[in-house]
């Protein structure tokens, strides 16, 4: 049997997606036949599409046709824009709880005083203002240079943690608590097994205020210090390096041991997305974000710019009705914070999402949903904010994938899946990630880059089988594994800590 060249996602869809590159006079469906070429992963109209009739995929509205589009056309930037697209929010009413695993999976992970498991045991270098960067740069690289970790084998890396911001800014507010919040999320974090804190001194975000409002002082496994006090760059370098000679030998007592997949906290991410990503790549990482909650985990979805048009999806999975009204405030706040700032929640898709086969953000959206699958939305959460509860959340964010990361990590993520149809080349230490192509171009140009291929989705295998895949994947790399970006170095530059107001 020769497989079908488009395919249409929902009985109440009037477009198929096309899964490789059609030309014209193609027959896709009984009477109708393509009347222009169609790209791969692009739309193709399923029957005529009046000037301002919704165009529907999954099920769902996706935008409006802005010109009257016929059956076989090319429906894309050119005949389609948002249009209304408001829906019911429906508290609650499809939230269901998913029954727990009958043999419950466990890694081998870092056991930390908090309680919490690590999936890998760095030394970190965290800074407090962009002033300290260059100099906390300066230590990790004179502690590599002396061969530091040579006699800690337990310790898997030094990682400098520098960023651009810190000064400033106002020392209250939206832009302060969340660069506190993500400073001390990372300071917890339970992939370093210890941490060096570096400032210069005379910063707006004070090193003292992190320590006294967040309790980062078990001494064994925490240390600080200003680049002022110390004597210059010279005297921070040496005392650093000493220092990080001391935190090494206590991070080197952890050793991996048997953890339940519970301990888990995954961060769930999609970049460079493409129309393959709603079909493949997404829903299957939602089936093993749903084995992940039945395990007693956390599953954390983000990028609130990227579920906007979808967020009645979630608050229907709501388990109760100021969950899901939480999620509603997000999406005002982001309508009120674009719109002060001359922007528009349509500014997305990206260029390379379009190219994809992408058109609005209503369709991107609802294929990002699909990495939270079935599971019940147990909480809602802000930037950076210590999750408190298992089950699938949610974690505001911006759509730039590694200021979002930043965020989940922050909230304790200990190990990110990312979805991408055009490809990616990111990673974030401290935490391993997990890079899954929706499609077997993208996998056969970059599978160096690449962990899985959700492209043979296309070719018959199931999204559970699929989805089973990923999770054993995550079982492993959470037992140290390494992914591909870990290999290739990856890690360096991707702290990204969201910047709210002004700079002054």
């Amino acid at each position: 049997m020769t497989s079908p060249i488009a395919l249409r996602l929902h009985e109440a869809d009037n477009i198929m997606v096309a899964l490789t590159a059609i030309t014209p006079g193609t027959g896709i469906a009984p009477h109708v036949s393509t009347s222009e070429p169609i790209p791969a992963g692009h739309k193709v109209a399923l029957r005529p599409v009046a000037a301002g009739e919704n165009v529907v995929k999954y099920g769902q509205i996706i935008g409006t046709a802005t010109v009257p589009i016929a059956a076989g056309a090319h429906v894309h930037v050119q005949n389609l824009g948002m249009g209304q697209h408001r829906q019911g929010y429906g508290f609650g009413e499809a939230a269901q709880v998913l029954p727990p695993v009958e043999r419950p999976a466990t890694f081998r992970g870092f056991h930390r005083p908090s309680g919490r498991v690590g999936t890998r045991n760095y030394l970190g270098i965290l800074t407090s203002v962009n002033c300290a960067g260059s100099v906390a740069r300066f230590i990790a690289e004179e502690a590599n240079r002396q061969d530091l970790l040579a006699g800690f084998p337990n310790v898997d890396g030094i990682v400098p943690i520098v960023h651009g911001t810190g000064c400033g800014m106002s020392g209250k507010g939206e832009g302060y608590e969340t660069l506190f919040r993500t400073l001390a999320g990372y300071g917890h974090n339970p992939n370093f097994g210890a941490i060096l804190m570096v400032g210069l001194g005379c910063e707006v975000m004070q090193i003292p205020d992190l320590i006294d409002r967040k309790a980062l002082k078990d001494d064994a496994r925490f240390r600080y210090m200003t680049i002022q006090q110390t004597g210059g760059t010279r005297a921070t370098v040496d005392r650093g390096v000493g220092i990080l000679r001391e935190l090494a030998a206590e991070a080197n007592k952890a050793t991996r041991a048997e953890a339940s997949a519970a301990d888990l906290t995954l961060g769930m991410q999609c970049g460079g997305s493409d129309g393959y990503s709603g079909i493949t790549a997404n829903p299957a990482l939602g089936v093993a974000s749903d084995l992940l909650v039945r395990h007693g985990g956390i599953s954390i979805l983000s990028e609130t710019s990227e579920i906007y048009g979808a967020e009645h999806l979630l608050t229907r999975r709501a388990l109760d009705e100021p969950t899901g009204r939480k999620l509603i405030d997000l999406i005002e706040w982001w309508e009120d914070y674009t719109a002060r700032n001359f922007g528009e929640m349509d500014n997305n898709p990206s260029p390379g999402n379009k190219r994809g086969g992408l058109t609005t953000i209503l369709e991107k959206s609802l294929g990002a949903v699909a990495k939270g699958g079935a599971a019940p939305l147990t909480g809602v959460y802000k930037y950076g904010e210590p999750i408190d509860k298992p089950g699938f959340v949610f974690m505001d964010s911006p759509g730039y994938d590694p200021c979002s990361v930043t965020g989940q990590t922050a909230s304790g993520a200990n190990l990110i899946a990312f979805t991408t149809g055009r490809g990616s080349v990111s990673g974030y230490q401290p935490v391993p990630c997990i890079k899954i192509a929706s499609n077997p171009d993208l996998w056969k140009r970059m599978q160096p880059d690449m962990d899985v291929n959700c492209g043979d989705i296309l070719s018959g295998v199931t999204l559970e089988d699929k989805g089973r895949e990923i999770f054993d994947l995550m079982m492993r790399v959470a037992s140290g594994e390494e992914t591909k970006s870990e290999a290739q170095g990856f890690g360096a530059v991707e702290f990204v800590p969201w910047q709210i107001g002004a700079v002054m």
